[in-house]
């Protein structure tokens, strides 16, 4: 593939991956499958981690000047959610390319069903009515619009969470705030717009543990080239789609989001069974 196509395709993998928190590894892993069919799993895992982790980083940055990223709640996750990105890393030199192929289509083929059918469970309005206890957060944050967000939470479900939301990013190359933002908008009560940019700024740390394991292992040499101009194209991208996402529904955003999950998947699964 050549490096304007790179770019050019590094360019919407930022921009939509930012918009909806994802980071955009959901998108590009497929496309890497599709062009790269002689790669390993642990080389196309390794490409597309080191494009999230500068994803994240530019889509953190764009999102730090809206004051939408939760810095704390981003801390605590990432107790469990580094330790969990270095074991999905370490798990890709285990399974066969079809095997990879058929279990990520599955797990992206069942989440965006979930998401189609509820997008969004409003759970805030009951939220003060829980009792008090030493795991409910309660975080309150002023974006740069002036929008207050008040929202509380369960930090052992979301510890436990960001665990295996680590080891499947690592895993698949994914990046996991395709799993992160729905978990945390529908479970831990995160506003959708504090998710998406909350998500983020967990990526770039999480996906810089990863990426450092591959490049260790060396799995990350064989595609430097590819890095390097998705990378790039990322980058710009990602700022774009920051500033897009302000003026999106945070329903449409989780839409959005859905019907790219089971197009992605229904693609991987035909061309791997068929």
């Amino acid at each position: 593939m050549t490096a304007f196509l790179l770019l050019l395709l590094g360019l919407i993998v930022g921009g939509f991956g930012t918009m909806v928190g994802a980071g955009g590894g959901f998108i590009l892993v497929p496309v890497l499958l599709l062009l790269y069919p002689d790669k390993d799993p642990e080389v196309i895992t390794s490409i597309s981690l080191a494009v999230v982790f500068l994803n994240a980083c530019s889509g953190s940055i764009a999102y730090a000047f809206k004051k939408r990223i939760d810095y704390k709640s981003s801390l605590l996750f990432c107790i469990t959610v580094l330790p969990g990105s270095v074991i999905g890393a370490m798990l890709t030199s285990y399974i066969s390319r079809n095997t990879f192929n058929v279990i990520f289509g599955l797990m992206l083929l069942s989440l965006s069903i979930i998401l189609l059918i509820k997008p969004t469970k409003n759970l805030t309005k009951h939220s003060d009515k829980r009792k008090k206890s030493f795991w409910w957060m309660a975080r309150y944050l002023i974006d740069i619009d002036g929008v207050r967000h008040l929202y509380r939470y369960n930090l052992l479900l979301g510890i436990i969470l960001s665990f295996f939301v680590g080891i499947i990013s690592s895993l698949f190359g994914i990046g996991g705030g395709v799993i992160h933002v729905p978990a945390m908008v529908n479970l831990l009560n995160f506003p959708i717009h504090i998710a998406t940019a909350t998500s983020q700024f967990i990526l770039s740390l999480m996906s810089l543990s990863g990426t450092a394991v591959h490049y260790v292992k060396g799995d990350l040499h064989e595609g430097l080239f590819q890095v390097l101009y998705l990378g790039i194209g990322v980058i710009i991208g990602a700022q774009i789609g920051a500033r897009i996402s302000t003026k999106i529904k945070g329903k449409i955003i989780i839409q959005s989001l859905a019907l790219t999950l089971l197009i992605v998947a229904l693609r991987i699964l035909w061309t791997t069974i068929f």
